[in-house]
């Protein structure tokens, strides 16, 4: 894994970049967010929890746990130990509530209970970085401030040469520097089902993959 971020790779020019993202955002035309959600409060939580954890783990959950706490209000007043009973199949789970018990009181306290749809303000929330404040405004918000990069983002990124970059923050920087932003709120959901289907990390399906040619791990 460590050779996989330190690795650097031949950075692909702006135009086959473009050709790229047009050849993805076709094939996966109903790529969308992984986690379900009927609230936003639902969204935050879901993001907390996605922490080292499979979306499908995560979509599971978060109906139980809405199930016996209501909204937000209910989730402020929650005891941890019963959150965690609830949540503990999503791993490091008393990390976890604890976060989702600031993040929730937060919300309520400071917030009145609305969640923030400010990156400043989303960001102050515990276990909410940037990645998921990005994806919180785009969802809830429909607002687009930049590019949601996870681990799928940040391998596939460097694999196909869009950028060389060790940190999420660096590699959001050099992906909207390239991409035109009515790409922004796409690039996250698009590359996360290629990495799930063909851009596999241990073992990729180049045989299949529509954008075999121009990547610059493949040449």
């Amino acid at each position: 894994m460590e050779k996989e971020k330190t690795k650097m790779y031949q950075k692909i020019d702006n135009k086959n970049a473009i050709k790229i993202i047009t050849i993805l955002e076709k094939y996966y035309s109903d790529a969308k967010c992984g986690l379900n959600f009927n609230s936003d409060i639902e969204l935050v939580i879901a993001l907390i929890l996605a922490a080292q954890c499979t979306d499908e783990r995560v979509n599971k959950i978060i109906p139980i746990l809405f199930k016996k706490y209501k909204n937000v209000y209910g989730l402020a007043s929650a005891k941890l130990e019963d959150i965690q009973d609830i949540i503990k199949p999503c791993g490091f789970y008393v990390n976890k509530s604890i976060s989702i018990s600031k993040t929730a009181k937060a919300i309520v306290e400071k917030f009145n209970g609305k969640i923030p749809n400010t990156m400043e303000d989303l960001t102050t929330l515990s276990g909410i970085g940037r990645k998921s404040a990005n994806i919180i405004l785009q969802e809830c918000f429909n607002t687009t401030l930049g590019i949601a990069v996870d681990t799928h983002v940040t391998r596939i990124s460097r694999k196909i040469g869009l950028s060389n970059s060790n940190t999420a923050e660096k590699i959001e920087k050099d992906l909207m520097n390239l991409f035109d932003k009515k790409y922004w709120n796409k690039i996250n959901h698009i590359f996360v089902y290629h990495g799930r289907a063909i851009c596999i990390a241990r073992n990729p399906k180049c045989d299949i993959c529509p954008i075999s040619s121009l990547c610059k791990k493949n040449q």
